[in-house]
């Protein structure tokens, strides 16, 4: 028998995945569920992506990279959006079954704890969202203690001509990264003569503001649902969040803003 559109993508068992707490089911948590695995399927094709990202630059190949930033952007765009449709919530809808999550809560994301940790915002204690010996903390403590995006870019300059700094080759790679002078010597240098890295730089910029734009939607569509509650699973909630804004991603590439 042909494969068909349904068997290909598994459509029957997808739809299946939604399955209210609330009795009777209140109507917005289809929504809220909806979107939140949404997320958690993009969270994976970003990842994907970046392991790609990581390959590109280590193996010196520029457009490659070029092609997976122009991805990465556009995904992340898209997670933007998605807060549009949740904020159709109201708090009073949200609050309806809001108890049934019970002890789940964002946090507990491994994806989007990998996420951070490819891109080399590392914090081992954010180990302690996930108990020991669980497939999530395997796959958390796997990103923690692998090279992340950013140290496959010096290996990327490396090949370009820059001299990567000692401490930069060293440092452990379970810590987070770190602006360096003499990168953003580099890049301030790779901005003006070769107009080819200027387009990757400019990608990854794009990247980085639209995750600093996702987390301060994400963190406003939180606080117009629950203002200053305690987060679902007993989480720290919006001022927690808040603590994570205007963080970049590449802090050299914004470093070097105001030279060119």
């Amino acid at each position: 028998m042909a494969l068909t559109y349904g068997e290909y993508l598994k459509i029957n068992d997808l739809i299946d995945l939604q399955d209210v707490q609330s009795d009777p089911p209140e109507h917005d948590e289809l929504l809220f569920i909806v979107i939140h695995q949404a997320y958690e399927l993009w969270f994976k094709l970003m990842l994907h992506e970046f392991d790609k990202v990581c390959r590109d630059f280590s193996n010196n190949d520029l457009y490659g990279a070029i092609a997976s930033f122009q991805r990465l952007r556009t995904v992340m765009k898209t997670l933007v959006g998605q807060l549009d449709i949740l904020e159709t919530m109201t708090p009073m809808s949200f609050t309806s079954f809001r108890d049934r999550l019970e002890t789940s809560s964002g946090f507990q994301s491994a994806q989007f704890r990998e996420f951070e940790f490819v891109l080399g915002a590392k914090r081992l204690e954010m180990m302690d969202h996930y108990p020991a010996g669980s497939p999530e903390r395997t796959r958390v403590e796997r990103r923690l203690r692998a090279r992340s995006v950013v140290d496959h870019f010096y290996d990327f300059l490396e090949q370009r001509g820059v001299t990567i700094p000692e401490e930069i080759k060293n440092k452990d790679v379970a810590l987070p990264t770190v602006p360096n002078e003499q990168i953003q010597d580099a890049l301030f240098q790779g901005y003006k003569t070769q107009p080819d890295l200027a387009i990757l730089f400019e990608l990854m910029t794009d990247l980085d503001e639209g995750q600093q734009e996702w987390r301060y939607r994400h963190v406003k569509a939180v606080e117009r649902t629950i203002g200053n509650k305690t987060g679902t699973g007993g989480s720290l909630g919006v001022d927690f969040l808040k603590a994570s804004l205007f963080q970049p991603i590449f802090p050299d590439l914004w470093a070097v803003r105001h030279r060119l």
